[in-house]
């Protein structure tokens, strides 16, 4: 899909909804395709204000710092991890005639090894600029053993090492020795990843930082003249490394960045894995991150046939780029190299690099007349001769982004404060995405029908300028003499099932009450493939959202919705929930005034496996957020496990809370 348009995504979406072949194929195909004009929205929402305001060198160097922090923020380094003992430690030597390759590891945090081979030229005088090389997505394994990624990309620091340069290639987490994790969302079905913060481009770019630190402690590395490259994922650890540290003072970052539209509208972003990409908090476009270089001399490099950074993205991004370089008066440093040819490793992408970097690290500029050649088979290259028992790195998903471990607070003062902090935090950090103003609700009956009494009444209405959602309203009474209103939010696959169990309820049969389901967002793609679907989701994260926080943004207009005087007016509205829907009406709760009551009907208690919004484990997970729910509305746990929620139970023990106000059965 690298190279789709517009209209081809709306083709793909669609044929995923065809080829699901389930009941309602012919409702999922158009909202398949609001689905894609949402995300062509969203993504020019986000692209128009990147970075807009920016007209004087003044408004960039005012912000800068501000976008390098949340830079940081985004990719789980705020703050940033304590630099520890590196324990850098060379297990061997491998000898060419013009240089040779020490064999490295290191600890960018305990336990956290980095593998990796240093080229050093022989004869050495003084000390030598160096290059850190970032690698790209190659695996290379003989039996069980993996080599690491970076004797595919051998050839590079032997390059740099017989022109004068000291050359450190490392290995990625999840190509290197140890074998780690790139995929969570991917392919392994870890959201919690987005609910964490977490990003494995954070280690990464973490890893070069130290990387960085350990060039600086060598006796034969000019620490004032460090440049940085790699290609495809290694283009990318290049541009947020650089953009985080500015002791990169040359950077090549090769194939490794485009822009939004690409990703999210054209389909890029199943080309690739959740390396690429940050935990886009603030909603930015790529062109502010690669920004961030300047004014510094920066090469970005690509081929014309890339399909998974295509052409056209590449060039609007540096046109983008190009403006905050004319504003440093630094267009001199600025360069765009477009080759021909596919998404690979070409000599002509190579030797522009290496021009590049004669000319900015080393003033020189001498004709190229020596090929980047491999001289090692990779067992030579190899660092551990065993693994190491104390290692982290297969796990950095783990730990490496801390969840919030919040106390039960001591006193009504302190739980005020917390409170405060936590709802700031969700709105800025998890639910930023949400529209700054509601779009009009448009409420249209688009169906109906009386089944002995009982009236069945579909209304649909916007949920966003280009997303429109069905409301199913189940009552034996007129609206009007309804006294209350269930809201069950609901998901897809359990529409029919909930719909068919609505008719039977004792309050619908008394004409007391109205039930009222509401399908979850999910709605929208469940005809895709398995795999569309995935990507559908992940499309989100990219936009600065989740499609489960977006939900919770769907329920406030659903409630909306259900208040308008053409439905039930000042109806008391009780909010239901099952399984992840159960918490996903929890946290729409915290954002609406006047709900009568929430059930949760068999919610998970954490995060980790429940709905994933934004960066939440940073500060809260789902026991917190019942007792901000529990504080305004009451709060029925139903098929939940008391000791679960001890923390909510104890916070409000210790609160004096009404016993109402959190009840199990």
């Amino acid at each position: 899909m690298g190279m789709a348009s517009r209209f081809t995504l709306v083709v793909c979406f669609s044929l995923g909804v065809l080829s699901g072949a389930s009941a309602g194929d012919a409702a999922e195909e158009p909202r398949a395709k609001m689905l894609a004009t949402y995300f062509a929205d969203e993504t020019a929402r986000v692209q128009a204000q990147s970075l807009a305001g920016i007209e004087m060198l003044a408004d960039w160097t005012r912000q800068r710092e501000t976008f390098r922090a949340q830079l940081r923020e985004m990719l789980g380094l705020m703050p940033y991890p304590e630099k520890t003992d590196m324990k850098p430690t060379i297990t061997g030597r491998v000898e060419h005639e013009e240089f040779y390759v020490e064999k490295l590891h290191y600890q960018s945090m305990p336990g956290l090894y980095v593998t990796g081979n240093v080229y050093v030229p022989k004869n050495l005088q003084g000390r030598a600029p160096a290059i850190l090389y970032v690698c790209g997505h190659s695996r290379v394994v003989e039996g069980k053993i993996s080599y690491g990624n970076k004797t595919t990309y051998q050839h590079h620091g032997a390059w740099f090492a017989r022109h004068g340069y000291v050359c450190l290639t490392i290995d990625t987490i999840q190509l290197g020795e140890l074998e780690g994790l790139h995929h969570g969302t991917y392919r392994e079905g870890m959201w919690w990843w987005n609910s964490r913060g977490y990003t494995p481009v954070g280690v990464e770019a973490w890893n070069s930082i130290r990387a960085l630190d350990y060039l600086q402690s060598r006796a034969d590395v000019d620490g004032e003249k460090l440049g940085m490259t790699g290609r495809s994922g290694g283009g990318s650890y290049t541009w947020y490394t650089a953009a985080l540290d500015e002791r990169v003072k040359v950077a090549v970052p090769v194939a490794g960045i485009t822009d939004l539209r690409n990703h999210v509208v054209d389909g890029c972003v199943a080309g690739h894995c959740d390396c690429m990409y940050l935990v886009n908090t603030y909603r930015w476009d790529y062109a502010k991150l690669a920004a961030m270089l300047a004014p510094r001399p920066l090469l970005i490099s690509n081929s014309d046939k890339d399909a998974i950074f295509p052409l056209d993205g590449v060039v609007r991004l540096h046109r983008d780029v190009a403006r905050i370089y004319k504003l440093h008066n630094a267009a001199d440093k600025l360069g765009l190299l477009i080759t021909e040819g596919p998404h690979k490793d070409t000599q002509d992408l190579q030797v522009p690099a290496f021009r590049w970097f004669n000319r900015f690290l080393k003033g020189e500029e001498p004709l190229i007349r020596v090929a980047a050649e491999k001289f090692f088979k990779p067992a030579e290259l190899k660092v551990f001769p065993e693994l190491p028992a104390d290692q982290r790195t297969t796990t950095a998903h783990a730990f490496f982004v801390p969840a919030a471990a919040p106390g039960v607070p001591a006193s009504a003062g302190e739980w005020e404060r917390q409170r405060a902090e936590w709802m700031q935090a969700l709105r800025e950090k998890s639910f930023a995405g949400w529209p700054a103003k509601p779009a009009a609700l448009q409420l249209e009956r688009v169906a109906g029908e009386n089944r002995a009494g009982h009236t069945i009444a579909t209304w649909e209405f916007n949920v966003h300028e280009s997303l429109r959602l069905p409301l199913t309203i189940h009552s034996r009474a007129a609206l009007a003499e309804v006294k209350r209103v269930y809201l069950r939010v609901v998901d897809p696959k359990d529409l029919e099932k909930e719909n068919a169990a609505a008719a039977s309820l004792a309050d619908v049969a008394s004409g007391e009450a109205a039930v009222v389901i509401f399908p979850a967002r999910g709605l929208l793609a469940a005809g895709l493939s398995p795999k569309d679907r995935t990507q559908s989701r992940r499309r989100y994260m990219l936009l600065g959202q989740t499609e489960d926080g977006m939900t919770v943004w769907d329920i406030g207009r659903a409630v909306a919705a259900l208040r308008a005087p053409e439905l039930f007016g000042a109806k008391p509205v009780h909010l239901q929930g099952t399984r992840h829907q159960a918490v996903n009406a929890l946290y729409a709760s915290l954002f609406m005034e006047g709900i009568a009551s929430l059930e949760m009907i068999a919610p998970p208690a954490t995060h980790h496996n429940g709905p994933d919004y934004l960066n939440v484990l940073r500060f809260l997970d789902v026991p917190q957020a019942v007792a901000l729910a529990a504080e305004r509305t009451p709060v029925k746990i139903t098929r939940g496990n008391p000791d679960d929620w001890s923390w909510t139970t104890n916070a409000a023990r210790t609160l004096g809370w009404p016993a109402d106000r959190l009840q199990w059965k």
